[in-house]
């Protein structure tokens, strides 16, 4: 099951060269598509980036609606829902949104987020026939299978093969993959498998501050060495199935000179106030093995309210 994967009038959903950590600063010599870079942690591991007016987002799920997971009664036929109003809040007009695979907790607010903004959608072969099943314009989803390096006329996209993080079975919800579309539309989050995941490093314009995004507390080793991000959005686990898990990311990511731990929170709580933490989540214990296996790194532990600028240092709250 995932861990650390408010119904309101919740409607159905519509088918529609750099040294050492301590030393590393993000750069800030211009280019195209330049402009002052901010995040926004919309929960779980959705994040908002805007470089200077454009928007990118990574997993955005705010509708949030409860599945029984946090209480002991987990329903897999609970019914997918959106809230226009709760999403429409937060994602401004985003022109690229980033998946990294599709279970509910990552794609449920997609397709209307797709539908009304016209965004780009680049994920996975899963991804794009859910999506399009749900109603999504086939023409706005770019597929895509990690290894690629994209240029969104200045905002670059390294797409990362990568994996899903497993519960103490070394199991997860809703395996598997979509080769063709799906026998009917998706209603349910079982109908949403996971379909492959995919990470993403976003670098916000040339010479600009770089940005690796996990949507699941799994990795390849070896495709993400060599990347040193400036700063690394990195998912918690909930137990120990994948091995030095910690130690492992750090030293392949080559001590980031900065780590936001993201997937903690309960993501059936609305998105107001201070997060709550998922109790499958050792939160405190994830902090303390990023700090023992680099100890150069800045660890920034993110809440709803605030804007960070380029270095996740808080520019309002």
């Amino acid at each position: 099951m995932l861990r650390g994967a408010t119904l309101g009038a919740a409607a159905p959903l519509i088918p529609a060269t750099a040294g050492p950590a301590s030393a590393r600063q993000p750069a800030r010599s211009g280019g195209p598509g330049a402009g002052p870079v901010s995040f926004r942690w919309l929960g779980t591991a959705g994040w908002r980036i805007d470089v200077g007016t454009r928007t990118v987002l990574f997993d955005p799920y705010l509708t949030r609606f409860p599945t029984g997971l946090y209480d002991g009664a987990f329903d897999p036929h609970t019914p997918l829902r959106t809230r226009p109003d709760l999403v429409d809040a937060h994602v401004g007009r985003p022109e690229l949104i980033l998946v990294s695979h599709s279970h509910w907790d990552h794609l449920a607010d997609v397709p209307h987020i797709a539908a009304t903004t016209g965004a780009r959608v680049v994920g996975t072969l899963t991804t794009y026939h859910l999506l399009v099943a749900l109603g999504v314009d086939a023409g706005r989803i770019s597929v895509v299978k990690g290894g690629e390096v994209l240029d969104f006329g200045g905002i670059v996209v390294e797409v990362v093969p990568s994996l899903h993080s497993r519960n103490k079975n070394c199991a997860y919800f809703a395996p598997g993959t979509l080769s063709a579309p799906p026998e009917k539309v998706p209603s349910t989050i079982a109908d949403l498998p996971e379909g492959d995941t995919l990470a993403f490093q976003v670098t916000a314009w040339e010479g600009g501050p770089s940005a690796f995004l996990m949507g699941a507390s799994d990795f390849s080793e070896r495709a993400v060495r060599g990347l040193r991000p400036d700063l690394a959005m990195i998912a918690v686990p909930s137990g120990t199935a994948t091995h030095r898990y910690v130690p492992r990311l750090m030293d392949a990511l080559d001590g980031p000179g900065v780590v936001v731990p993201v997937h903690w929170d309960n993501f059936e709580r609305p998105l107001t106030g201070s997060p709550v933490r998922d109790p499958a989540m050792d939160l405190d214990a994830f902090l303390a093995q990023v700090r023992r296996a680099s100890p150069a790194t800045r660890v920034v532990v993110p809440d709803y309210r605030t804007v960070y600028d380029a270095g996740l240092r808080p520019l309002t709250s």
